[in-house]
């Protein structure tokens, strides 16, 4: 079956009354995990095989959610057992009682409980934007379990313009009448994710909204995960070059040409340093590359599979 193909049949199959191919079958489950305030529930979803001992991670943007990728997923499924969970407050994980929770030290403790309920040695590791530095401070520590790593927009320097145009719309989504509304809302605000078609534009946004009880729509997310920016307003650039330094496995950094978070000096800085990672630029596309189109999967599958 070719990209295309298979591309078509998850972006637009009509799924009442059928299922996809076993070998494409998305199945959800949860994890319990334990937080400083006590416990909550982490949802995420398998691709391929349950049995096979080769694991892939995908982990999703701020106020994003593990849906992002189901078209990598149906791809790398072939090749991987594929996880992509919901970090706290997203998708269908619960959300926090006490919002000052909504950290990485968190959501990295989630994602070794994540690890350890998956019975693997080893994962390898697809980051987009926070999911990247999720990665970047497991893969940063002694004996970690990931053994190979893609950074999707992000690195050891989060310019503060970006954080503040993130912090403008996170956790201040309106409700939406429709899908439709929803869509010029996410159309707007995600407009660095470049020239994506009608189809990837409505199945992001079908995944990234929840109905709510009186009709309508609201963000697939907490508001409360927006609280922390706001009471630690961010006013220079953060740098975690030490955790980066620290990575020792094999690493690809992906960023957008046009990314006003991971800055190309950063880009070059990253190769020279640390992992000496492998850097790649996608033309015409902002904060950050969602890993749709045929060209992307396959410069993430190429790196991932080279032994």
């Amino acid at each position: 079956m070719s990209l295309s193909t298979l591309l078509d049949r998850i972006l637009g199959a009509e799924t009442a009354g059928r299922r996809l191919d076993a070998e494409v079958t998305m199945r959800e489950r949860t994890v319990q995990c334990m937080g400083p305030h006590g416990l909550h529930r982490m949802a995420y979803r398998e691709w391929g095989d349950p049995a096979n001992p080769r694991v892939l991670i995908c982990a999703h943007g701020l106020t994003r959610n593990g849906r992002d990728f189901d078209t990598l997923a149906t791809v790398l499924c072939r090749d991987y057992r594929v996880v992509c969970p919901d970090v706290a407050g997203r998708g269908r994980s619960e959300w926090l009682a006490v919002k000052d929770d909504y950290a990485l030290p968190l959501y990295v403790s989630d994602m070794i409980t994540l690890i350890a309920r998956l019975d693997v040695e080893s994962i390898h590791w697809v980051g987009t934007s926070m999911g990247g530095l999720i990665g970047m401070l497991i893969a940063s520590q002694p004996g970690n379990p990931i053994h190979r790593l893609v950074l999707n927009d992000v690195g050891p320097v989060v310019t503060a313009a970006s954080v503040q145009r993130i912090g403008q719309y996170v956790g201040t989504a309106p409700d939406f009448p429709d899908i439709e509304s929803a869509e010029t809302y996410l159309r707007t605000v995600c407009a660095p994710f470049g020239a994506l078609t009608d189809a990837q534009w409505r199945h992001l946004t079908e995944n990234a909204v929840t109905p709510l009880d009186g009709g309508g729509f609201a963000m697939a997310y907490d508001p409360g995960i927006g609280e922390p920016f706001r009471k630690n307003p961010v006013t220079e650039d953060v740098s975690l070059w030490p955790v980066y330094d620290a990575i020792r496995c094999p690493t690809m950094v992906i960023r957008g040409e046009e990314s006003d978070l991971l800055e190309r000096e950063t880009l070059q800085e990253m190769a020279r340093r640390g992992p000496c990672a492998r850097t790649v630029e996608i033309e015409a596309v902002g904060h950050a590359p969602m890993l749709l189109d045929e060209a992307q999967i396959n410069l993430v599958r190429g790196f991932l599979l080279t032994d």
